[in-house]
């Protein structure tokens, strides 16, 4: 008997001791994607079947410069979406992105922040686990009309055409809906 109390408090000993696997950072899965995104917006038209979607009309776009500031906001709203267990451009808390830019130190005029769930720089991808797979989703933009993903992350419309800096943050956390959450910010300072 007194063995087998040993046992029992010896095995929950070693299993209290053993790491909970909490959310993690993808960094090489977000530096991954963000090349992959450079190189489509170079040569549109040369990813078509690739992405399964006639970009011939959509103009070549100058590579994006990865800005660590973007960067941070990404990595903690995607971290945010796979704790919170939640997918939106807006928080629980009702906090988007223009907000969240702005107080990582990222300078964008303080009017497009006034309305704190104001968004016109994210795009965002849930349930892909590599970062080239949710870049392809997004520019696919299936089910969304018009494919405002797609026009963001290759500088289709005006708003987005002269955009110069890119910071993404990919987050996995087992058992959440998604698993795999992307948080991809296009933008530039001083509009």
């Amino acid at each position: 008997m007194k063995n087998t109390t040993r046992l029992t408090i010896l095995v929950i000993t070693i299993a209290l001791c053993l790491p909970v696997k909490a959310q993690e950072l993808l960094k090489d899965e977000a530096k991954a994607a963000s090349e992959f995104l450079n190189q489509v917006r170079q040569d549109p038209d040369a990813f078509s079947d690739e992405t399964g979607v006639d970009l011939s009309y959509v103009e070549a776009k100058p590579e994006l410069s990865w800005n660590s500031k973007l960067a941070g906001a990404a990595e903690k709203k995607a971290l945010d979406m796979a704790t919170r267990n939640y997918f939106g451009h807006t928080d629980p808390d009702g906090y988007g992105m223009n907000y969240r830019i702005f107080h990582a130190g990222y300078k964008i005029p303080e009017d497009w922040f006034e309305d704190v769930a104001s968004n016109y720089f994210e795009s965002i991808q849930a349930g892909h686990s590599t970062g080239k797979r949710a870049i392809i989703d997004l520019i696919i933009d299936e089910g969304v009309d018009p494919p405002g993903h797609r026009n963001h992350l290759l500088g289709i419309e005006d708003f987005w055409s002269n955009c110069t800096d890119i910071g993404i943050g990919m987050a996995k956390k087992e058992g959440s809906t998604y698993t795999y959450y992307m948080c991809v910010m296009v933008a530039k300072h001083d509009f």
